[in-house]
């Protein structure tokens, strides 16, 4: 007779045996993370390690809110757990007032760091030639201590020497030290900025092209870092590093990394002292995607990839983006929520008057305020990225009570946008699609709209750069019809960042009228 014992132990023996098949006959890139580690638009991220967790920031440029923070366990999987700030500042440009905008400009590259306890997060803007530092003892909930100055350091790395001061290197082929005040208020008034790498563009060769930026500065084993981004006329996007015994110089400097156009970014190790470079590529409409790329050392240099920029990484599998980096909402908050997840941001400071999830609970409510001409002048378009290889957005809509010369919808929004929508024109509604793949937008398709919700979905192909955008409604949301035209995304730089989903409504006739979005759900297939 067979014990109960020898049972289990078979059992478990055949249950080791079957997991070891499935492990043996997965494709082996499912078990191994692969490049970009995310995809979708998040560039130029700065990275730190504290203790086991890592943290990056990143740029959103005219969103708000902005500067966000995000966590990961494994380098791979990353979820967003803060923003720097709500809104960056005020001024005509970041609130969509008076004709002027903040696209592609507002916050650009950050800085993020750790020191005696507290973590710093800075970044800079053109919009309002400022400096901007972040301060918090709690990265996750904050609470955020701003210190701003003039001027805008352009692309600059805030740097914690063992001597006890503070300073940024920054510039633009000529590399720049500033020391700043001991409080980081400003730049010392005592010491002035120095340069410390006369071209640091020459490093990449006899043939100038965009000069040396986006500067991150480490300090390895007594050994000052400075990774930098250029681009080579007739080239690619490429690292160079530079290197000193001293913070001010002299620097040697290399090519770090010329493949695939994946550069600019730092340097990070793990607990057990393995070293990765974290960088970007440009990857189409999907916008800049981070980029991870072991790290060797020799003769006191760091080595790329050797060299290559690899498809997939010795780490865990991605678990995919949804819900931590994009997620759907069904706009109904338990007490004690935030109104929005961190995965939304708006166009722009809102008007936050003119939102609500509470006049109509279950329902994210915008009410026109203005007039607009264009829905990129509107203002309150809530948006989230969009994701590679391709992803859907769908909303559900009531347009009951829009006003004559109202727009609302669902957009894919970058300088070339397209959406799908309803348009309110004496007395009636009309479905609509407006393209503007090749200019001012245009009404690609219109059909009367006889009930007051109405499904909307928008789909996007970025695989193999194919970069198509696909529109459809459906009156019951279960039987879909295509409408208008395709949009051939474009990433372009007055805009500066990947296509991103938005639910919008604008005015163009009368203020006042509003639009009641039940839901927004985005998923992984077209």
């Amino acid at each position: 007779m067979i014990s109960n014992q020898k049972i289990k132990g078979f059992f478990r023996k055949l249950g080791l045996i079957c997991l070891a098949y499935w492990l043996a006959t997965q494709p082996v890139n499912a078990q191994k993370a692969q490049n970009p580690i995310i995809y979708a638009d998040v560039p130029d991220i700065s990275m730190i390690r504290v203790g086991d967790t890592y943290y990056a920031s990143s740029t959103t440029m005219h969103l708000s809110p902005g500067l966000p923070i995000m966590k990961s366990k494994d380098l791979v999987n990353w979820r967003i757990v803060n923003y720097a700030y709500d809104t960056l500042d005020e001024g005509d440009a970041l609130h969509l007032n008076n004709g002027l905008n903040a696209y592609g400009r507002g916050s650009w590259a950050s800085s993020l760091r750790y020191h005696n306890g507290t973590f710093y997060v800075s970044t800079f803007s053109g919009t309002t030639n400022k400096t901007y530092i972040y301060s918090t003892k709690n990265i996750e909930k904050g609470p955020w201590k701003t210190t701003s100055f003039s001027p805008a350091l352009h692309d600059h790395s805030l740097f914690f020497d063992d001597d006890g001061k503070t300073y940024m290197v920054y510039g633009s082929g000529r590399i720049m030290l500033a020391e700043l005040n001991d409080d980081l208020s400003g730049i010392r008034q005592d010491k002035r900025p120095q340069v410390i790498i006369e071209n640091a563009s020459a490093a990449a060769g006899p043939t100038p092209g965009l000069p040396a930026e986006g500067s991150q500065l480490f300090k390895i084993n007594g050994k000052y870092f400075l990774f930098n981004i250029s681009w080579p006329k007739g080239g690619m996007r490429t690292v160079l590093i530079h290197r000193s015994d001293q913070l001010a110089g002299p620097y040697e400097g290399r090519v770090g990394l010329q493949d695939k156009g994946v550069a600019q970014g730092g340097l990070i190790t793990t607990p057990k002292g393995i070293w990765y470079a974290y960088l970007f590529r440009d990857f189409g409409a999907v916008g800049r995607v981070p980029y991870l790329v072991p790290v060797t050392w020799n003769e006191g240099w760091p080595v790329l990839g050797d060299h290559h920029a690899p498809d997939t990484l010795d780490l865990p599998a991605s678990q995919g983006l949804i819900p931590h980096l994009v997620s759907s909402d069904d706009f109904s908050r338990k007490s004690g929520e935030p109104e929005l997840p961190l995965v939304w941001q708006w166009n722009h400071n809102p008007e936050n008057s003119l939102w609500s999830l509470k006049s109509r609970p279950g329902y994210l409510r915008l009410t026109t305020g203005r007039l607009d001409s264009t829905l990129l002048t509107a203002r309150n378009t809530l948006t989230q990225r969009t994701i590679g290889p391709e992803c859907s957005g769908t909303t559900l809509v009531d347009v009951a009570n829009m006003k004559d010369g109202d727009f609302a919808g669902l957009v894919l929004l970058q300088q070339k946008y397209g959406f799908v929508g309803v348009k309110s024109d004496n007395g009636s509604k009309w479905l609509v699609m407006y393209n503007a793949q090749a200019g001012p937008a245009t009404e690609a398709a219109r059909i009367p709209l006889k009930q007051s919700t109405i499904y909307l979905k928008a789909s996007c192909d970025f695989k193999n750069r194919a970069d198509k955008a696909y529109f459809f409604y459906s009156l019951d949301g279960q039987k879909w019809e295509s409408i208008g035209t395709p949009l051939q995304m474009v990433y372009t730089l007055p805009h500066f960042m990947g296509y991103r989903f938005g639910l919008f409504n604008y005015a163009t006739m009368q203020p006042g009228g509003y639009v009641d979005f039940d839901f927004f759900h985005i998923s992984n297939t077209l």
